[in-house]
This record gives C-alpha cells, sequence and structure tokens, in this order.
C-alpha cells in the first residue's frame, strides 16, 4: 500500500527543481536533435535521389543513342546482345517502346507486345519530353515483377527518347532497383538515431551533474530555511561559487542575522518592559497592602504613601505612553506632518519650555542659536528631540551645573548639540544608551523618573528625518550629544 508520505516524497521528487531541469535539457536536446537528424535525413536522401536520378539519366540517355540505329534498321540479334549487356551493368531491366509505347523489346522477355502506359513513356511520346524519371510505389508483388527484386514495394522509372533519322522512333525504360538506395537511407538514420541515443545519454550525464551543482545551494537553503522555521534563528547557509546564487545566499545570511538580532532584542525587550513594569506594580501593591492592613495608620504616612502610589502610577504611564510610540514608529505607522518650521524659534522655545527646570537646580542653560534657519518636517516630532535631549542632560548634571544648547547650519545640514558638565557615560555604555530600556546607572535613572526609553524614541524620530545622532562623552566631565538633520526643499 503506498502511504501519503511515499506520495508527498514521489511528487516533490518529480516536481523538484533539478529534475525539471533534467527534463527541459533533454527535451531541448531531443528536440533540436530530432530537427537536425530529420533536416539531415532529408538532406541526404534528397541527394541521393539526385545523384541516382542524374547517373540513371546519363547512362540511359547515352545508351539510348548507342540502341537507336540498331533499333531503326531492325537489328534485333544486336539490339538484345547490347540491351542484355546494358541492363547486367545497370543491375536493372530495360524495356524498348515503339511510338505507340507498346514493347519491342524487354530484357526479362515478359511484355514483349504490351502497351506501357507509365507517366514516364507518356511525358516523352505525347508531351514531347526527351527524358523523365520517377519513383513509385507500386506494392510489393508488381515491384517484383517490374523490377525483379524482392523486398521493396517502389521501383524507379527512368525514360529517353530514342530518335532515328525520322524523328521519334520510341523510348528505352529502365525500370530500376532501389533497395540500395533505400538501405544507404535506412543506414544513416540509423546511424543517427546511434549518434542520438549517444548525444542523449551524455546529455543527461552533463545535465545531472550541472542540476545537481545548480541544485545543491538552493536545497542547501532549503534546508537551512527548515531549521529556522523550527525556531534555531543561528543557522546559516554556506557562501559558494559566484553570480545570482552566490548574491542569493548573501542576501539569504543577512536577513538571518537581522532576524536573529530581531529576535534577541524582542526577548530583551519583552524582557526589560516586563521588569519595568513590575517594579512601580510592586512598589504600589506594598504600599497599598500597608494601607489596607493598617487602618489606623496616621494621616501624613497615608498621604505619603498615597502620593507615591500616584508617582509609580505616573512612572507606569510615561512607560506606557513611550512603548506606544515606539510601537507606531516600529510599525512605520507614525504619521509624519511635514511642514516648513522655523528652527531658531522652536529651539528657542524649547529652551524657555525647560529653563524653569533647570533654575529649580541652579542650573544655567546657555544658547548658541542662529537665525533664520527652516527646516521641512514635523514640528511634534523635531521638539520632542530637543526636549528629551535637554532634559536629560538636566538630569543628570549636578546642581549648579551647565547646560548648552546649540543651532547651526552646516552645508545642506542642521546641527542641534546639547552639551553638559554632568556626570558623564562609560565608554562600555556610549553604544548601548540608544537601546530600549538600558540604563547607565538604574538606581539614579528610576529616582529622576526615566523610563529607559527617552534617548530610544529620539534616536527613531531623528531616523523619521533622515538624520543621525551620535554621543560623545567622559565620565565626570560631561556629554554632548549632535543631532544632524538633513535640509530639503519640498
Amino acid at each position: 500500500m503506498v502511504t501519503i508520505s511515499q506520495i508527498r516524497t514521489k511528487h516533490f521528487f518529480l516536481a523538484g527543481i533539478r529534475w525539471k531541469i533534467l527534463l527541459a535539457f533533454f527535451l531541448i536536446v531531443g528536440i533540436s536533435f530530432g530537427v537536425a537528424a530529420t533536416s539531415l535525413t532529408g538532406v541526404v536522401s534528397e541527394y541521393m535521389y539526385k545523384q541516382r536520378i542524374r547517373e540513371d539519366g546519363l547512362a540511359i540517355e547515352k545508351l539510348a543513342t548507342t540502341l537507336s540505329p540498331l533499333f531503326q534498321y531492325a537489328r534485333v540479334e544486336e539490339l538484345n546482345e547490347a540491351m542484355n549487356a546494358s541492363a547486367g551493368e545497370l543491375g536493372g531491366r530495360l524495356l524498348l517502346l515503339d511510338r505507340g509505347g507498346k514493347v519491342q523489346a524487354d530484357t526479362f522477355a515478359r511484355m514483349n507486345g504490351e502497351r506501357l502506359e507509365l507517366p514516364e513513356v507518356v511525358s516523352i511520346l505525347t508531351e514531347g519530353g526527351s527524358a523523365d524519371y520517377g519513383i513509385h510505389r507500386i506494392g510489393n508483388e508488381n515491384a517484383r515483377d517490374m523490377s525483379g527484386e524482392n523486398g521493396t514495394d517502389m521501383v524507379a522509372y527512368c525514360t529517353a527518347r530514342i530518335v532515328g533519322t525520322r524523328g521519334t522512333l520510341g523510348v528505352l525504360l529502365y525500370v530500376g532497383r532501389i533497395s540500395e538506395m533505400l538501405e544507404s537511407i535506412r543506414n544513416v538514420e540509423l546511424q543517427l538515431l546511434r549518434v542520438f541515443v549517444v548525444v542523449a545519454a551524455g546529455a543527461l550525464i552533463l545535465a545531472l551533474i550541472l542540476s545537481q551543482i545548480l541544485t545543491k545551494p538552493i536545497t542547501a537553503l532549503s534546508r537551512t530555511m527548515r531549521k529556522m522555521g523550527k525556531g534555531d534563528l543561528s543557522v546559516r547557509v554556506p557562501v559558494k561559487g559566484s553570480g545570482e546564487l552566490r548574491e542569493l545566499a548573501e542576501n539569504y545570511n543577512t536577513m538571518a542575522a537581522q532576524l536573529e538580532s530581531l529576535d534577541k532584542t524582542r526577548n530583551q525587550f519583552v524582557s526589560n518592559a516586563s521588569h519595568e513594569l513590575k517594579t512601580p506594580l510592586t512598589t504600589m501593591k506594598i504600599l497599598l497592602e500597608n494601607l489596607i492592613y493598617q487602618p489606623e495608620m496616621p494621616q501624613e504616612l497615608r498621604t505619603e504613601f498615597m502620593q507615591d502610589i500616584n508617582h509609580e502610577i505616573d512612572r507606569l504611564t510615561g512607560i506606557i505612553t513611550d512603548l506606544l510610540t515606539l510601537t507606531k514608529m516600529d510599525n512605520h505607522s507614525a504619521n509624519m506632518k511635514r511642514e516648513r518650521i522655523n528652527m531658531t524659534e522652536l529651539t528657542q522655545e524649547t529652551v524657555h519650555l525647560l529653563t524653569p527646570m533647570a533654575e529649580t537646580h541652579g542650573q544655567q542653560i546657555t544658547t548658541d542659536i542662529a537665525n533664520g534657519l527652516v527646516l521641512n518636517g514635523d514640528r511634534t516630532k523635531l521638539a520632542q528631540i530637543l526636549y528629551n535631549l535637554i532634559d536629560n542632560a538636566i538630569k543628570y548634571t549636578p546642581d549648579n551645573g551647565m547646560v548648552s544648547v546649540s543651532l547651526a547650519q552646516n552645508g545642506n545640514s542642521l546641527i542641534w548639540r546639547v552639551k553638559d558638565n554632568g556626570i558623564g557615560i562609560p565608554a562600555e555604555d556610549q553604544a548601548h544608551i540608544f537601546e530600549r530600556f538600558y540604563r547607565v546607572d538604574k538606581a539614579r535613572s528610576r529616582e529622576t523618573g526615566g523610563t529607559g526609553l527617552g534617548l530610544s524614541i529620539v534616536r527613531q524620530l531623528v531616523h523619521l528625518h533622515d538624520g543621525t545622532i551620535s554621543v560623545e562623552s567622559e565620565p565626570g566631565k560631561g556629554t554632548e550629544f549632535t543631532v544632524t538633520l538633513p535640509v530639503r526643499e519640498e
């Protein structure tokens, strides 16, 4: 009994690209060779027919000239001797017909006195031709009777006019045996068939080798994809050869690496998000349990607990809001309302908005803002970029510190720089600060109310404007963020 898996295996075997290549290769070779063999056989056959016609025609015309005086003057014995000798040399049958188409001499001595109305005879006696030739299929018995040849149903008729002093005396008819010619044609066809078998076998072997070479990378790719489908994103395809298959393998490996990185980022993101959301929930649970199980708690302490709960709710709200913002940007669903923006005014307004916060810490914000700078972009998102950078600088700069904000144009780019003299960022952390939930100092970050997503959002917003962001920092000396935005006329 044939199982479903066997049927699928057989179907895959037949439907595989390797076997399609083999079939296509074999069909191309077969059709090409078939056309070539047919054409060649036709050419050879036509050549052999023409050669036979030419040889028989010359021989019969020459013989007709020789026999003409013997026939005209009724030299019967000499005529019969000459005809029999010539028939032996030609390997066929000779018949001499008068002007009425009646046989006067026959080397087979069977048809004397009979009238023949063959097309080749009629064309000379009636239509005035001088010679004619034709091959006819007349059946095995008739062919044997006419030519004395067995095993064929075809004969060749070659005729020539016999001319005497009084004009046309009659027709010399040669009945030729053509089995030898047909056998030669069949030998040519058989030889071509043998060549085809050899060529087809060689082509099949070559196709097997080529299909193995061509499909091996595809098979390896398919095997790797099955492993990836089972969850192993670390597998890669060996990059070999050149051309499209090499490019396919390289592109696939690039895609696999991106998927693996994306999967790791996702897992880390889920882990970090869970941890960040769990922390305020745990804090609120503890505070609420204290409120529930201590009904006689002093009002001042109760109020403090409620304020702490409110603070944790604000933290949760901030985390969720930032997560939603990042999700929209990841899904490319963040709408960009591009318009012509006065970047000078936008920078001044953002600095003015954050100045009171800096003053509460005794900090001073200095500015170096060029006048008249404009950019096509989304005003809200650009304001959020600068707001987050200045807000971070204030949070991580000690009291009485300095924060500087500058805006300038360099060629076709606008450049924002936000610099502080705060705690700085260690070199090993600078490559990770734009990652989601990454914190250089986790305890201090939570104290300042950060969600760990601000710089990730900033980077995404910068990328939405086709810009770049970089950081330079030294622990204990401060940090400088540089945002470069291309100026494009729209």
